[in-house]
């Protein structure tokens, strides 16, 4: 009598549980698609994403995680199962810095999972205004760096626009030297967009002083370009993630150039639709304060009052006439809940205009 082969028994036991796993997927797939079925006979005909749901559903997922996966990894495996049954039925459009490959694509990905319609654009001007115009359900713009601090353009942007956020996701930034070369002494160009190039200026400095700095649109377009231009007579190289790496096929030289190895980067998720309260929630408010004695004491006092927590708060200038200062203010908390409401209602009636640029579940992962 032969002995019983361990492993033999173990992948047998692994393919039962792969089966159960997929019978269940395929229920709760089918379990999806009467959510929409109804939510279709209710009168809604756009997307049935909800950001609240998602955010509650992730959240449980993880206080019931007894290991031994991460809860990063087992989030980032429900969220993907809840991506293909909401693409089941239509998938998402995601408006995003182009080309494909950025760290916008990776926050988009990251956010609503792997599942997407992809929507490339030029700008993030461009991720405002395909939005806007309904050619995209969802846009990912960057909101603020760890280490370069707010990206301004985009908050200027959201003074003049009607979009709200519906989320945000925190994406760690790993820049990586691309290039198909295999040294670092072939090397006399480095393309990248400018704020990458700045977030790696030591490294840069210390191991290819000599090597003229190109900016780019994005990181995507510049691993693109020094593929392009690469010649036996001008060595190129780029800047830019693993996903760029893998979808154009240049080669990682060097990992993890970046000066800040905490270097992290926030992205809204911009739409057209208001997020419910989904239990941890951040509200964004623009604050248009007249240049007045007192006025941002005025501004903070209500928040302080009610023991809402701001974390965050970045000035710039209104443009818009009697108003001389916009100030963007994140705050923990929903619209909707009593102590938000009543704090935002006392800061109008004090000195200022508000607008609230969205209140979204916070980020889970």
């Amino acid at each position: 009598m032969t002995e019983k082969d361990p492993l033999a028994e173990i992948r047998k036991r692994i393919d039962e549980i792969d089966t159960s796993i997929q019978n269940l997927v395929s229920e709760r797939a089918a379990c999806a698609a009467e959510v929409a079925k109804v939510k279709q006979q209710q009168g809604e005909t756009g997307h049935f994403y909800r950001p609240e749901r998602e955010a509650q559903v992730l959240r449980a997922v993880m206080e019931r995680n007894a290991g031994p996966l991460t809860d990063e990894s087992i989030a980032g495996v429900f969220r993907e199962i809840m991506a293909a049954c909401l693409a089941h039925e239509r998938p998402l459009k995601v408006a995003f810095l182009g080309p494909e490959g950025t760290y916008t694509h990776s926050a988009a990905i990251k956010h609503f999972g792997s599942f997407i319609d992809p929507q490339p654009v030029d700008s993030i001007d461009e991720v405002f205004r395909i939005v806007e115009a309904g050619g995209a359900n969802f846009g990912a713009v960057p909101v603020e760096n760890s280490s370069a601090g707010v990206i301004n353009h985009t908050l200027d942007l959201f003074m003049k626009s009607p979009l709200i956020i519906s989320g945000e996701v925190a994406l760690r930034i790993r820049h990586n030297l691309l290039t198909q070369l295999d040294s670092l002494d072939k090397i006399d160009r480095v393309y990248a967009h400018q704020q990458s190039l700045s977030q790696c200026d030591l490294w840069l400095s210390k191991h290819l002083p000599n090597a003229e700095r190109i900016a780019m649109n994005s990181n995507a377009q510049a691993v693109l370009h020094a593929r392009e231009n690469n010649t036996a007579s001008m060595g190129t190289a780029s800047i830019g993630g693993s996903m760029a790496s893998e979808l154009y096929d240049v080669p990682i030289l060097e990992s993890d150039i970046e000066d800040e190895p905490d270097n992290t980067t926030r992205f809204a998720i911009i739409g057209q639709h208001v997020a419910p309260p989904s239990g941890d929630d951040r509200t964004s408010l623009l604050v248009f304060v007249q240049n007045k004695p007192g006025s941002l004491f005025d501004l903070l006092k209500p928040l302080a009052d009610r023991n809402i927590s701001m974390s965050n708060i970045e000035s710039r200038p209104s443009r818009r006439g009697v108003w001389d200062y916009v100030f963007f203010i994140d705050i923990d908390g929903h619209r909707d809940d009593v102590s938000v409401r009543e704090a935002i209602s006392e800061i109008e009636q004090a000195s200022a205009m508000v607008t609230i640029l969205g209140s979204y579940p916070k980020a889970v992962l």
